[in-house]
């Protein structure tokens, strides 16, 4: 393949690479329908770790961290969009991730985007998609 090659993957040619001195800092917001419900499911099923939570644990937005992960939860019962959160770990990383949700029971889909990914749903159906490492 012609191009680039960043983060284990190869990209165009033609792909623009900015370089910029600032560091870009992101969080994705995932829009649920109970954020207790699926806070609890990223601690107790992934094992995330409640950041914080809005309004001293009452509120209806908080975050969920694991490691350099961060995702903002989001309860808001008229939205019906669903995310998608692509994570890449090293073959380590995967292999532990396999074994706890073997352990938790958590139900990984196999899929292929653009090549093989491990696919966990949230109960919300939004998708965090872990390729597999070249």
């Amino acid at each position: 393949m012609i191009g680039v090659k960043m983060h284990g993957r190869h990209m165009p040619e033609d792909s623009a690479v900015v370089r910029t001195s600032h560091r870009w800092y992101t969080r994705p917001v995932f829009f649920v329908a109970d954020v207790n419900r699926a806070a609890n499911f990223y601690v107790e099923m992934l094992g995330f770790q409640k950041a914080w939570h809005s309004d001293g644990g009452a509120g209806t937005v908080c975050q969920v961290s694991h490691g350099e992960c961060e995702i903002i939860l989001a309860e808001d019962g008229t939205r019906r969009d669903r995310g998608r959160l692509f994570i890449e770990l090293t073959s380590e990383a995967l292999a532990d991730l396999r074994r706890e949700l073997v352990e938790r029971s958590v139900p990984p889909k196999e899929t292929w985007w653009g090549y093989d990914t491990l696919q966990i749903d949230d109960p919300d159906g939004n998708e965090l998609f872990f390729p597999r490492p070249e």
